[in-house]
């Protein structure tokens, strides 16, 4: 069942230093089915976080459509959970109202959304954390807050806008193993954009290669799971699938 589809999406606009219109995103077609896992590389300024930003209803599209669940996306809407590159969380409430806020903007009751925030902050290993301020944390406990929201308020679709780049190298491999591991527990649908082709290759079920707006491959991710790094640092295959992805960015 197709979650997310974009079809021959187009986002031209106007640049007034050159005078003239520009193509960000030109005739791209991608289907996310429900429970898949689909990341998207390609090298700066290639459309990534424009067709991301596109999906969330942050910005217009000027061609093609958009659907969710086979309906038209218009504009931004709880359906659609969006991880940022900064933390973004709210620095005057704990960690648990931090996760708890999507559902107290749906009008869950209070001991529904701590009950909702506590299963949630239990599965990335947050518990103790609850009642902290974002201030308190870490820059990876603040990510793994910021994706916890996000699912908490049970989109169908997660997007996730380089949400590791600004931790360390360490912290993002752990990061990386936790998300795999909270995908493989609740199968949320997630488009993830990265600049990182390792990160794209462990973290998905195919990995979409992009090149000045356009789609240029995708390629399927046959992997085993559950994926840890220590594993597929070894691994044949893994090395295999990350060169070629690497190779067709490298020439976008």
């Amino acid at each position: 069942m197709k979650t997310l589809s974009l079809k021959n999406l187009a986002k031209t606009y106007f640049d007034p230093y050159a005078g003239s219109h520009v193509n960000a995103v030109h005739d791209v077609s991608i289907d996310v089915e429900q429970g898949e896992f689909v990341s998207v590389v390609g090298p700066s300024g290639c459309g990534k976080t424009t067709i991301l930003n596109m999906i969330a209803g942050f910005i217009p599209y000027t061609g093609g459509e958009i659907l969710l669940d086979g309906k038209p996306v218009k504009g931004p809407g709880p359906e659609r959970g969006v991880v940022f590159q900064s933390f973004a969380l709210f620095p005057w409430k704990t960690v648990l109202d931090n996760v708890g806020f999507g559902p107290k903007m749906r009008g869950v009751p209070k001991a529904e959304r701590d009950r909702i925030a506590r299963e949630y902050l239990a599965l990335a290993g947050l518990s103790h954390a609850a009642h902290r301020y974002p201030n308190e944390l870490s820059g990876g406990m603040q990510q793994r807050v910021g994706v916890v929201r996000a699912l908490a308020n049970n989109p169908d679709v997660l997007l996730m806008d380089e949400p590791f780049a600004s931790v360390d190298a360490q912290t993002r491999m752990t990061l990386q193993e936790e998300l795999t591991r909270i995908w493989q527990e609740r199968k949320p649908t997630v488009l993830f954009i990265t600049h990182d082709v390792p990160e794209a290759v462990f973290l998905a079920n195919r990995v979409v290669v992009l090149s000045k707006g356009r789609v240029l491959d995708q390629i399927e991710i046959d992997l085993p799971r559950p994926r840890v790094w220590d594993d597929l640092v070894k691994d044949d295959k893994f090395k295999q699938l990350s060169a070629r992805v690497l190779q067709m960015v490298r020439a976008a």
